[in-house]
């Protein structure tokens, strides 16, 4: 005979004995190779093993270690994108459809009593009845096997999922059972369950359960008090002592005996009589975890008719080898019942134990299952390598520890599942869960695909040259990023982004188009941006003097159902209206219809950029834990920077070939954080420096290019992180993947802002500047001028204005450089300065900005922002009004070149950029931001070239 044949001493092997008794031994592991190469079915044979139990924990090690599971991940990757949940589902289901089969022989000999797998529904729905109930269905029908059983745990809110789940005729193993308050509601489920069939008119016949009624963790609990107050002295040291190791079996007979007399009851007969099979009790947590103790004591003693014990593979081994097999359930009930009533009587709670035990367990699941789905999330983004792109972290120790401590909260409270579920609580408790649907837009694009394709094949069939979007904010930066990136495709129009009301800007616009060859874009959420409607007024006036009655057929609108633009478009005779999404607010809207309508007129690779979105969704997923989640990584790298260390400056970077990419970005952080004396001020395309220049309020992001990075960049950031300073580098392998950056980025602006304390998703003073415009404009149509407005100082080439209080302040400057030098001195470590220019926004003045910008930043060592008006408004604006009052603002404009007619309007697009100036700097005096304008008469070039100068010198 075998050793599986035999115990020690050569007896008849103890597992196989189990069975004269009634009870049917289970292993309580699974493993892939376990099953692949004959073991499983060897204890089948050999030793009369019955059945097999799975847990998070149970798959953490068969998953997270070795490579059992490679091959079947790399195919999978190869074809599909998933999130580490789904992944970890395949993989599981594999495995437990594989132990089915090798235990299907034992189901039919035992006719359905035996041979049964269980796979477990999530740990994080056990406090969630009608979750529970969904997952059960749906894993149930996904297996496909007789013999599977469904984990439900035995919770207040499981158990009416465990008769909902009978009822359905699901196999059900309830899990986590201490008491037998909490296993008397389960069988009592149960058998509701089967009625409630019978009630249908079903048969019951065939359905089985188990109640897994755990046993060593009580007298882990239990005699750890009882060794607590032994050492302490306890003057019933005695008697404490003569209860260990006792409390948990008695606990587990007392339940049997319960289930003994509920089998002998009227009501069961019934059911008995239709066919129903009993729930039998299952012994689980049996190895034993005290020493001292017989390593099969959990087994020895729960020995009767009807009743499994899943046994872990090392207790398995050691009752083959010396188990001893008798009825012992049914024995000295009586000493049973002494030993619950002397724990009682010692004041051992036995009732608070359990309800701790099932609090733990819950949580230990959820632990063991946040650890599984890391370590297939690891090896998910090890097979996967640069389909994705990389994150590297280089934080000073404090901060590093601060953000893993941030990330383990998230992890114990859920919230990257709570973010997903659309938890307001995590920001304010208000109305955020409204404003969540950029969450799931990369599925409803995919699905919407062919909608895209066709319009892209028209547009191409059309022979348009040159596709010109105009629009403002969240409807323009975005596929701004995709123009800059991209640039222009073989056989498709080029793509141009108009986001100005400088006339100047307007015109060059123009002059670059075909208009009879120009499709437009006219991009607007609310429909009432004055912008987007003035522009469109302006090109939809000279296209109809080129186009005639077919002007309409050039145009096409994307905005949300029910808008003014909406509206508009069909007056017009728009060639069509796409529309974007109410529950998606602007600056997150770049992968819904207001980002998509572009990439696709553009001639992008639009399935290719969707999957790169859904590669960023997914790996940002609910199931991911937050140190593997990019998203979650992200966003508490930020928020707990700017929160706990005061480096909210989030200085961007990217290589020239992705460079816009910050603009997008300046928008979605500056607009979602910055409110309430809070947020993060986004610093873009400040050239990299040495560390020397940079105050303590930086965080640095490099998003590099791998297929064409910047030599001296790469020089400069490493550095920096030589240098201690904190940098987050995000490598992109491909251009495609900026829009799995998209996903990301705002996945991690919402964890930010929940960290931070804000609603991430409103804004609150975004609409005060287009108030005091409205008002100016308004004047003018009504009067024919611009309201007074007096500068308090000016000379032959610049005029300074400013509100009350901040003249008075700089009042004393005397010239033009004294009124800059006294505005900068009012800058002290961790503020910042941001120019706000008025101006054509072109190759020169960008390089005439940037410039005076790094000459500010390494005199003052302050961080600095280049801003064109009134673009910013639309994306930076609101940070700079109500976020950190720590902004040192210089305005910028000048007299216009030509005068540019708003259709249909008395004022001007030079007017309207002069109403939108004045309403912005009135704005900031109004909250006490530190502003000042200087406003540049005659020409533009030598005016900029001499505030330079005075710049360079007021620093």
């Amino acid at each position: 005979m075998s050793v599986h044949e035999t115990g020690k001493d050569g007896a008849a092997n103890p597992l196989k004995q189990l069975a004269k008794y009634g009870q049917s031994p289970w292993l309580d592991f699974i493993q892939r190779s376990y099953t692949a190469n004959g073991s499983l079915k060897k204890l089948v044979d050999e030793d009369g093993l019955k059945g097999v139990t799975s847990n998070p924990a149970i798959f953490q090690k068969a998953m997270g270690q070795g490579t059992d599971y490679d091959p079947q991940i790399r195919s999978i990757l190869e074809h599909q994108i998933v999130d580490a949940g789904t992944l970890y589902e395949m993989l599981a289901i594999t495995d437990i459809r594989d132990a089915a089969k090798v235990l299907h022989p034992v189901y039919e000999q035992t006719k359905g009593v035996d041979g049964y797998v269980s796979l477990e529904v999530s740990p994080y729905l056990a406090r969630d009845t009608q979750a529970t109930i969904v997952e059960a269905r749906r894993l149930w029908k996904a297996v496909d096997a007789a013999n599977l059983m469904i984990k439900i745990p035995g919770t207040q809110e499981g158990a009416p999922a465990v008769r909902t789940a009978i009822a359905e005729g699901i196999n059900v193993n309830v899990t986590l059972l201490f008491s037998n308050d909490a296993y008397k509601k389960v069988l009592e489920a149960y058998i509701v369950g089967l009625e409630d069939r019978l009630a249908q008119g079903k048969s019951v016949a065939g359905i089985a359960s188990v109640a897994s009624f755990f046993v060593s963790r009580i007298d882990v609990k239990i005699d750890g008090e009882i060794d607590r107050r032994v050492a302490a002295g306890d003057r019933d040291a005695a008697a404490l002592k003569a209860l260990r190791g006792k409390v948990a079996i008695a606990n587990a007979k007392q339940a049997y005996a319960y289930w003994q007399g509920v089998m002998k009851s009227p009501r069961w007969q019934k059911l008995a009589a239709a066919g129903a099979m009993p729930q039998r009790l299952l012994w689980a947590s049996t190895g034993t975890k005290d020493k001292s103790f017989s390593d099969v004591l959990y087994v020895d003693s729960l020995i009767g008719e009807d009743t499994v014990n899943t046994i872990p593979p090392k207790t398995f081994d050691a009752f083959r080898d010396h188990g001893k097999v008798a009825p012992t359930l049914t024995e000295d009930l009586k000493g049973a019942e002494q030993v619950l009533a002397e724990a009682k009587r010692l004041g051992l709670d036995l009732a608070g134990v359990t309800t701790v035990l099932v609090d733990e367990g819950v949580k230990s699941f959820e632990d063991a299952f946040d650890e599984l789905l890391g370590s297939v999330a690891a090896k998910q983004a090890a097979f996967v390598g640069k389909k994705v792109t990389t994150t590297t972290l280089h934080l000073p120790a404090d901060l590093d520890a601060a953000v893993k401590a941030e990330l383990e909260d998230w992890r114990k409270d859920g919230k990257v599942r709570r973010l997903w579920a659309k938890d307001a609580t995590l920001w304010t408790g208000k109305d955020e869960a409204n404003w969540l649907k950029w969450l799931s837009i990369v599925d409803d694009q995919i699905l919407d695909l062919p909608k895209f394709e066709e319009f892209q094949a028209e547009v191409k069939a059309r022979g348009f040259r040159d596709v010109l979007l105009l629009g403002m904010g969240g409807s323009s930066l975005g596929p701004e990023v995709l123009s800059e990136t991209f640039g222009k495709h073989e056989g498709f129009p080029h793509l141009y982004i108009l986001d100005s009301t400088d006339p100047q800007q307007v015109k060059a616009f123009e002059k670059k188009i075909d208009i009879a060859k120009t499709l437009f874009i006219v991009s607007s959420k609310s429909g009432g941006t004055l912008e987007p409607n003035i522009l469109k007024a302006y090109f939809f006036d000279e296209a109809k003097k080129v186009l005639g009655d077919k002007v309409g057929s050039h145009f096409i609108a994307v905005t949300d159902p029910g808008s003014h633009m909406e509206a508009v478009a069909k007056a017009d005779g728009f060639w069509k209206i796409f529309y974007g999404e109410k529950q998606i607010g602007g600056r997150y809207s770049v992968l819904s219809d207001f980002g998509m309508v572009p990439a696709a007129a553009a001639g992008l690779p639009l399935r290719l950029l969707l999957e790169s979105a859904l590669r960023g969704e997914k790996s940002c997923a609910a199931s991911v834990p937050p140190a593997q989640n990019p998203g979650a990584l992200l966003g508490t790298v930020l928020g707990v920077a700017a929160k706990s260390f005061g480096r909210d400056k989030v200085t961007i970077l990217a290589s020239p070939g992705i460079y816009d990419m910050g603009a997008w970005l300046e928008q979605l952080l500056a607009e979602s954080t910055g409110k309430n004396g809070r947020g993060l001020i986004p610093i873009d395309d400040e050239t990299a420096g040495p560390a020397s220049v940079y105050g303590k309020d930086r965080l640095f992001v490099y998003l590099r290019l791998a297929e064409k990075p910047c030599e001296k960049q790469d020089a400069a950031f490493k550095a920096l992180i030589a240098a201690g300073e904190p940098v987050v580098t995000i490598e992109l392998h491909d251009r495609r993947q900026i829009v799995e950056e998209f996903f990301r980025w705002e996945f991690a602006t919402a964890v930010a802002g929940s960290i931070i304390g804000i609603d991430a998703f409103d804004q609150p003073d975004v609409e005060a500047s287009k108030i005091e415009t409205k008002k100016i404009t308004t004047a003018y149509n009504e009067t024919g001028r611009l309201p007074p407005y007096e500068p308090f100082f000016k000379d032959a080439t610049f005029a300074f204005y400013a509100d009350p209080k901040n003249a008075a302040a700089l009042k004393d400057g005397k010239t033009a450089e004294g009124i800059l030098k006294a505005h900068f001195a009012r800058a002290k470590a961790g503020d910042y300065v941001a120019l706000l220019a008025y101006i054509e926004r072109d190759t020169a003045t960008r390089e005439w900005i940037q410039g005076v910008r790094l000459a500010i930043r390494d005199a003052l060592k302050l961080a600095t922002a280049a801003e064109f008006g009134p673009r910013f408004q639309h994306s930076t604006g609101q940070a700079y009004k109500v976020g950190p009052d720590t902004g040192v603002f210089v305005q910028i404009t000048a007299d216009d070149a030509i005068t540019l007619p708003v259709p249909g309007e008395k004022y001007t697009f030079g007017i309207v950029k002069e109403a939108q100036a004045r309403g912005d700097l009135e704005v900031l005096g109004e909250r006490g931001r530190r502003a000042v304008r200087v406003h540049i008469h005659g020409d533009l070039k030598s005016g900029l070239e001499k505030l330079g100068q005075i710049i360079r010198a007021a620093v």
